[in-house]
């Protein structure tokens, strides 16, 4: 198997009782130790994005990462809007890197979130892997404890996502070393 490299792993949701957290933990069993999990509701990222806050922590982050994997709700049909201030507060960070999802909501599993976060993401030169995780009905897929009921398929998903990530991460991480990247 390919090589993730550094991985960062962003919490997308910044409500109260958000489930964000509950997902994480679970998915963060599949990945290596030392993955930067990246909480958005422990950041401060202004809205005007002329810096500020935790912009250049944020932005130092993402630029250490080889991989990263976004865990979003689907809020309205959409992702939460303290990730789409969070993804345009870098720019440059991102390119030539590659994106996996984890994502959850009512009956679409957040699916409508991660289309949308294609979109984006492609306009920064970004790569997003094909597989990913979704969570359809998630208040209802996680114990008291915070354990997935049925863990086969999401850890199936978990695993084919992480290798495609894996194989993207080692392959635009030597591209990045071995030539700037040109716009």
């Amino acid at each position: 198997m390919s090589d993730l490299g550094q991985l960062a792993v962003i919490i997308a949701s910044v409500r109260k009782d958000r489930l964000g957290p509950t997902v994480a933990t679970w998915f963060l069993d599949h990945v290596p130790p030392g993955t930067d999990v990246i909480d958005l509701a422990t950041l401060d990222l202004p809205d005007h994005l002329a810096g500020g806050g935790d912009t250049e922590l944020f932005t130092k982050r993402i630029e250490r990462a080889d991989a990263v994997v976004v865990i979003t709700p689907e809020y309205n049909r959409g992702y939460p809007g303290a990730l789409k201030t969070a993804i345009d507060t870098v720019v440059a960070e991102w390119q030539a890197k590659p994106i996996g999802f984890v994502s959850y909501g009512g009956i679409s599993g957040g699916l409508r979130a991660v289309e949308q976060l294609r979109l984006v993401f492609a306009e920064l030169h970004a790569v997003t892997v094909q597989a990913a995780v979704s969570l359809p009905h998630a208040w209802d897929r996680f114990d008291e404890q915070g354990k997935l009921r049925e863990p086969r398929h999401p850890d199936s998903a978990a695993a084919t996502m992480l290798g495609q990530l894996a194989w993207w991460s080692e392959a635009l991480r030597q591209a990045r070393a071995t030539s700037a990247f040109a716009l």
